[in-house]
């Protein structure tokens, strides 16, 4: 992988700010929004859950304490990132493997995953990387199996001044259902967006099924 690695932007923005993910995301209250998210991919026993994009894994294992059964696997760029899930995996008694991956090159077969999760990561995508996720992100998932984001909401007027970072203009739910629709995804729809201000920002959850 050191051969082949590419430039990304890690969890925090800056990879000597990964120690301070914790206490931002609980601050933040980012625990309560993951929950939204996951009550939305309604995980079963026996499912195949990847999640791209992991980071530290706080997705993941909140998912791992909420359904024992299901089968858990996030992939991410940062190797320390990475350290810190497999750590924190194991202090909670999560099984999950990690593994050091784009999301545009994922390391898993074709039609072999139920789930595909996505939280805070597209964002961090140029376009056409942002398509090439999803590309992959349909190739990987089984019939009627699902993908659910959740991002940044970077729609333009709604009188915040939180999401003015570059990287957020134009990157709005109808973007990214377009996206998807480009993929070869079905039914791209949003399942919910917050409402008013909050210590995150604005934010948008969309689904789509292979």
């Amino acid at each position: 992988m050191t051969e082949t690695a590419r430039p990304y932007i890690p969890a925090m923005g800056r990879h000597w700010m990964l120690f301070l993910y914790e206490p931002f995301t609980r601050v933040a209250g980012l625990r309560r929004v993951h929950g939204e998210l996951l009550d939305r991919a309604a995980v079963q026993p026996g499912h195949r859950v990847l999640e791209i994009g992991c980071g530290p894994g706080d997705l993941l294992l909140a998912l791992g304490r909420r359904v024992p059964g299901a089968i858990l696997q996030g992939i991410d760029p940062d190797p320390a990132a990475l350290r810190k899930a497999r750590r924190k995996g194991a202090r909670r008694g999560v099984e999950a493997r990690w593994d050091l991956a784009y999301a545009d090159e994922l390391p898993v077969p074709d039609a072999s995953v139920d789930r595909v999760l996505s939280s805070y990561m597209l964002h961090h995508l140029d376009p056409a990387q942002q398509l090439a996720a999803m590309r992959e992100a349909r190739r990987v998932l089984r019939p009627g199996g699902e993908l659910h984001v959740l991002d940044a909401d970077g729609s333009p007027g709604q009188g915040s001044s939180r999401h003015h970072h570059p990287r957020l203009a134009g990157h709005t739910p109808e973007h990214l259902i377009t996206t998807m629709r480009e993929a070869g995804l079905s039914s791209p729809t949003e399942t919910g967006r917050s409402q008013g201000r909050r210590s995150l920002g604005r934010y948008f959850l969309l689904r789509a099924t292979a």
